[in-house]
């Protein structure tokens, strides 16, 4: 019954994973959903202001606190392990859901662009992010990153195996692809209001201290392997540093 109850759980939180993913792309687009990042201003501008910074805040450090080896060594004492990792992307959704439901809107606009065909081509970058996200969290195995094949491994009474240090598809050219894919989805808006700004900055400001803090948990576990990974290939910008010391070595 514990596996069973465990594997409805797990299957559960995917599915209001993927329900706030879904709403996450209108709310930051602008698009269908009810509450946007620029819906019509609200209140304070200096109250929205902080309610904002707060909300971005605990997101971040939920999202990066309970993705750390040593928090994960911890919580595993209190909860079982085939649970974890659908727990970890349960409270990312619900800090994320508190984030859409008490977003502030503060008005104002940094850039507007009136051209019907820059607009679009705007909004195609857009799908273009969420395309790389979606199609980077696969190559890597999506249903691992969001917990359902530890539950379902438990469900079958198998052990559970990591799947080991692997650089498939779009993770040859860029470490991270899955953040490279939200970079663009927060930075491609035709329309840049103060609230937008607020929002990129600083998801990308967390982005890059999560990036620096999983690098740290990569090298712990996997040593000189992922040190090597790091320097052959370039964090976000697909630079092909392999060529570029292979062409120096033949200079």
């Amino acid at each position: 019954m514990s596996r069973i109850l465990a594997f409805i759980y797990g299957v559960v939180c995917y599915l209001i994973s993927m329900i706030t993913i879904l709403y996450s792309i209108g709310f930051v687009g602008n698009l269908i959903v009810p509450k946007t990042l620029d819906s019509d201003f609200d209140g304070s501008l200096i109250n929205g202001i902080l309610i904002d910074i707060l909300l971005l805040g605990l997101f971040a450090i939920q999202h990066s606190l309970m993705a750390r080896q040593s928090f994960k060594k911890w919580w595993t004492k209190i909860i079982p392990h085939p649970i974890e990792r659908s727990t970890y992307v349960l409270m990312a959704s619900l800090a994320l859901l508190l984030l859409f439901w008490q977003w502030h809107s503060l008005g104002g606009i940094i850039w507007n662009i009136q051209s019907p065909i820059a607009s679009n081509i705007i909004y195609g970058i857009f799908a273009l992010g969420w395309l790389i996200v979606f199609l980077s969290t696969f190559m890597i195995n999506h249903f691992d990153l969001f917990g359902l094949r530890q539950v379902y491994l438990y469900l079958r009474s198998q052990e559970y195996e990591y799947l080991g240090f692997r650089t498939p598809g779009f993770y040859k050219y860029v470490r991270h692809p899955i953040m490279l894919g939200f970079v663009i989805v927060f930075w491609a808006a035709p329309t840049m209001t103060f609230s937008h700004l607020i929002f990129a900055l600083g998801t990308t400001i967390y982005m890059l201290v999560g990036i620096k803090l999983e690098e740290v948990d990569m090298i712990s576990i996997y040593g000189d392997l992922y040190q090597e990974y790091r320097q052959q290939v370039s964090m976000l910008i697909p630079i092909p540093r392999i060529k570029l010391t292979q062409e120096k070595v033949q200079e």
